[in-house]
């Protein structure tokens, strides 16, 4: 089975360099899909987004899911990138890439850790708004439940 690469890191990542470590010799690989989540400046009245995480516990979470995924969708590869800490609007925050012989199973594999990063990974955001008010914690939000519970549901194929 394919080890996906999973990182928690306060570091700034470069999706090109990523991609190009992912599939750095391989001739296997047909899709590649990638997502790469950005902060918002939430109509001009954002500062930053602070990211929390549990430390070890989101690791593991975060593998639990990629190895699933790699798993269910017969991936090639799978990275899974998130950042904590202040990230200003337009920075990146996530980036999921995933590599498979055809497309299909790349944009569901991808789609697939999305929707459970969401839900399960121990992660807290908070905004810090431009007025300098306290800001508050983001609340999960039922359509990201939604969205994983999708992949719940027996497959009929």
């Amino acid at each position: 089975m394919t080890t996906p690469t999973i990182r928690v890191q306060s570091e700034d990542f470069d999706l090109q360099t990523e991609i190009d470590r992912l599939v750095a010799g391989r001739t296997d690989i047909g899709a590649v899909v990638t997502f790469s989540g950005l902060c918002r400046d939430e109509g001009g009245s954002l500062n930053a987004l602070e990211l929390e995480h549990y430390p070890g516990m989101a690791e593991a979470e975060m593998r639990r899911i990629a190895e699933l995924a790699v798993e269910r969708f017969a991936l090639q590869g799978l990275t899974a990138i998130h950042r904590y800490g202040k990230i200003a609007p337009g920075e990146n925050i996530v980036l999921v890439i995933a590599a498979s012989p055809h497309r299909q199973a790349a944009f569901d594999g991808a789609n697939f850790v999305m929707d459970f990063l969401k839900t399960a990974a121990p992660f807290w955001k908070k905004e810090h708004p431009k007025d300098g008010t306290s800001g508050d914690w983001v609340p999960a939000k039922d359509a990201d439940d939604s969205a994983r519970d999708r992949w719940l549901t027996p497959r009929t194929e």
